[in-house]
């Protein structure tokens, strides 16, 4: 067993340095450093992977208060989702160098730090996402919430059942374009020494 294992090693120690060697007519920047490079690719990974995630867990969070508060809405309130609004309009209207310089003194206060892959995430999971999900939901059939309030479905059954449930293919559709754009974004994270 250890025999067949160190076999494999070996074969996989030979192909990454012929693949690290075809690179070097493609690329051959990259080939000189590669140590240095899959360390980018990781600190790239890394800051997709967080930002996805949070960036996910907040933007359905506030896109989903943004629907169900706008006017019309099963939990209408008019101020609360005015605020709620202009304040995603004004962050997704920064652009994302900027957003980085601003948000310096938070970054610090939440990831410790300012600079590396850690600090970048903190301005990349600004919400971003969040009007794309709310425009997924707004997608929904008014009809099916009707039909939900009238059998008298609570709110938080509405939200689940109907919205969440009815509005999934434009959910992911947005999460798919979204997750391109953090990808590209994580590339300006270099200013501040990510990725």
């Amino acid at each position: 067993m250890a025999t067949w294992l160190a076999e494999f090693l070996d074969k996989l120690g030979a192909w990454s340095n012929q693949a690290w060697a075809s690179l070097e007519p493609i690329m051959p920047n990259v080939a000189k450093i590669p140590k240095d490079f899959l360390e980018a690719t990781q600190q790239t990974l890394y800051m997709t992977f967080w930002t996805a995630l949070w960036s996910g867990i907040f933007g359905i969070l506030l896109g989903v208060i943004l629907v169900v508060t706008h006017d019309g809405g099963i939990l209408e309130n008019r101020w609360f989702y005015r605020i709620l609004d202009q304040l995603v309009n004004i962050f997704r209207s920064i652009p994302f160098i900027i957003l980085v310089a601003l948000l310096a003194t938070t970054t610090r206060f939440l990831a410790g730090t300012t600079i590396g892959s850690k600090a970048a995430l903190v301005p990349l999971i600004i919400p971003f996402f969040a009007r794309q999900v709310e425009n997924a939901l707004l997608e929904v059939n008014p009809g099916v919430v009707e039909a939900a309030q009238a059998m008298g479905t609570s709110p938080w059954g509405i939200i689940f059942r109907v919205y969440l449930k009815e509005g999934l293919p434009g959910i992911v559709r947005a999460s798919a374009l979204t997750l391109i754009s953090v990808i590209g974004l994580t590339a300006m994270a270099g200013a501040v020494g990510g990725g």
